[in-house]
């Protein structure tokens, strides 16, 4: 559903505010340290300047926050970082499938994980505008962008929704309801699906109109910890049902009530979903969850990255990007850059030149002969006398019997590691209570991992031409639930469509079926729902490549392990504590937590890049660098774990 009831369709005056520091956010961005990272990490020289540049980090894992880290480690002089990844390819859960194989002709990229971004831009604003970490680094990198194509958006041409076998609207015959938005302001067709979309936008802009008035003032911690303690208990199943509070009153700030729908309008909103598809399977998790995502901007505006490419969608000239292999600093070959799709993003940031230092990480590290180790990992931390870190790892990890096991000893290690894979994975010794508390090791070892699978094929170019009645995206409370379809460009021979896109126990349930017959399952029920739609009676089948599908279950990827970390009721402090840890206790034990794993912000790329960030400011002060700016750490808000 697309709403317009985000922070983003709000008037701001930011010269009334009274903000309590230059390096307060703007509005809309993330409640809980109002800090602008952009403003930091976009000096002409980065975030400092390394005293200490010999300090020797190490940093486990080559997704976007570990690529963040050390490039902005790197970029402000620090010339001993090694990064550590246990794949053959970098980025993590930024997954882009090129269409390359096995057929010749490609089509559009499958965005196998993160797909649509949040940039923090208001409304009339260029996505590169935001003041977001995404938003600096796609100018840095020239990321071409488009609107992501939600399903009831009007960025696509028509949105079909079958609930309830199509008896939603009280039609003899089951119908397929079609929701065209053109404008991006018209609602949902039917009665009932029009209450949904008013109770929600209404609860929305309640919430919204007071929290924009006062964030990044000094009353903002002050509110958004009432908010917290109103709401950290509630299941967003709750909140959905809680009735609704017509009046805000500020002698109980934090309270917005509920969203009011009946059991009915809930089991609609179960499959409707926010603004971005299908967001029952969330009905279990935290309601601060779903308002953060809503409230906060990271539901406005989502874009789709096309890459680093031109407007015909070929790669602009970049580093290595015509190489027939690319080899770390141990010779071992991982993937190569191609600058295509989100991927684009992970390869920018290992692959492009700094201007400070004239090189990149990798140039750098190849300079070095070490520094980059891939199908690398690490096995045990084991915190020495002389207050370094040894860390074990298995080199050649994939190899089997030609792996070996090695070990080399650090100042510091950042973990940007899925938290479950440290408890899984990853011993750690001689860590004692002030290093790493039992409450830090709990957070993170309870820590709910959701899991989501998603079933791409190639789609033939005809779909998107007009020429068939068959919506372009699809909602149902069918197992396969939310259908997308899109295209990059007119280069690609095929498009691509999205055929199922679940999460939590919606995903599980398809743990059943083999890829092959996931991908034959999906098709057919989209072709029995729409021949049971007595106003389509078309089949989508004729223009899906089923041979060329591709599945991913995150759950089951050795190295993710799930695909976001979400918290229940009740268990937000502790996701907030594992936030704070690099400020309290990393002066002891130099270890870092960083990136999404660590934050309270689910599923995005923003907490990869603030995580890291937040590692980086923090070694920085530890090792004494020259903060650029006039940044200081007195200028660095607090996480507040209780009010």
């Amino acid at each position: 559903m697309s709403t317009k009831t985000n922070a983003t369709s709000l008037s701001y005056d930011d010269k009334d505010k009274k903000k309590h520091s230059k390096w307060a956010a703007r509005f809309p961005n993330p409640p809980d340290l109002c800090f602008d990272y952009r403003t930091l990490v976009e000096h002409e020289y980065g975030i400092a300047k390394a005293t200490n540049p010999h300090h020797k980090i190490c940093i486990i894992g080559a997704g976007v926050t570990g690529l963040t880290a050390a490039r902005e480690l790197y970029r402000c002089g620090f010339t001993d970082v090694t990064l550590i990844e246990q794949s053959t390819r970098i980025g993590g859960r930024h997954l882009t499938v090129h269409g390359n194989h096995p057929i010749k002709e490609s089509h559009t990229p499958f965005e196998m994980g993160a797909m649509r971004l949040p940039f923090f831009n208001r409304a009339g604003e260029p996505p590169k505008e935001g003041r977001s970490l995404m938003a600096y680094y796609a100018r840095e990198f020239d990321l071409a962008l488009s609107d992501f194509p939600n399903p009831g958006s009007q960025w696509v041409s028509s949105t079909g929704i079958y609930l309830q076998e199509g008896s939603l609207g009280g039609r003899p015959a089951p119908h397929m309801l079609i929701w065209t938005n053109k404008d991006g302001l018209t609602p949902p067709p039917d009665e009932a699906l029009q209450t949904v979309y008013a109770k929600w936008k209404a609860f929305a802009a309640r919430m919204t109109c007071q929290v924009a008035k006062v964030y990044a003032t000094q009353e903002w911690e002050a509110l958004w910890a009432a908010i917290v303690e109103r709401y950290e208990g509630v299941s967003f199943r709750e909140l959905v049902g809680m009735p609704i509070l017509e009046t805000w009153d500020k002698g109980k700030p934090g309270d917005f009530g509920g969203v009011g729908m009946t059991t009915h309008e809930s089991r609609l909103f179960y499959s409707i979903g926010i603004g971005d598809g299908s967001w029952g399977a969330f009905y279990d998790v935290c309601s601060l969850y779903p308002l953060r995502t809503a409230i906060f901007g990271f539901s406005s505006h989502l874009q789709l990255i096309h890459g680093r490419v031109d407007s015909s969608g070929e790669p602009l000239p970049s580093p290595f990007l015509h190489s027939d292999a690319v080899f770390d600093t141990k010779d071992l070959r991982f993937d190569r850059p191609r600058y295509i799709g989100l991927a684009a993003l992970a390869e920018c940031l290992l692959f492009m030149k700094i201007d400070t230092t004239g090189q990149s990480f990798y140039e750098h590290c190849l300079e070095r002969g070490s520094g980059f180790f891939t199908d690398s990992s690490v096995s045990k931390l084991k915190k020495l006398d002389d207050q370094k870190i040894r860390v074990h790892y298995t080199w050649k990890f994939s190899q089997g019997c030609q792996s070996q096991e090695l070990f080399d000893d650090f100042d510091a290690v950042i973990m940007t590691l899925p938290s479950w894979l440290i408890e899984t994975c990853i011993k750690l010794e001689n860590f004692n209570q002030h290093m790493l508390p039992f409450e830090t090791i709990n957070a993170y070892k309870t820590a709910h991992w959701e899991t989501s699978c998603k079933v791409y094929a190639p789609l033939n170019k005809s779909f998107l031409s007009g020429k068939t009645k068959i919506p372009q995206a699809i909602v149902t409370d069918s197992f396969i639930h939310d259908a997308y379809s899109y295209r990059y460009n007119e280069n690609y021979r095929y498009d691509c469509i999205l055929l199922s896109y679940t999460w939590e126990d919606d995903a599980i349930k398809l743990a059943l079926f083999t890829d092959r017959e996931l991908v034959t399952k999906c098709v057919e029920e989209l072709d029995r729902i729409l021949m049971n739609s007595a106003n389509i009676q078309e089949r989508i089948s004729p223009y899906i490549q089923t041979d060329h599908a591709v599945v991913q279950r995150w759950m089951t990827d050795k190295n993710a392990l799930g695909c976001a970390k979400l918290y229940r009721p009740g268990t937000y402090y502790d996701a907030v504590s594992l936030m704070k840890y690099n400020r309290d206790f990393s002066p002891v034990s130099s270890l870092y937590f960083s990136g999404e794993s660590f934050s309270v912000d689910a599923g995005w790329t923003e907490p990869c890049f603030r995580g890291a960030v937040d590692a980086v400011i923090h070694i920085c002060n530890k090792t004494e660098a020259v903060f650029n700016g006039g940044f200081c750490m007195t200028d660095y808000p607090h996480y507040r774990v209780r009010g």
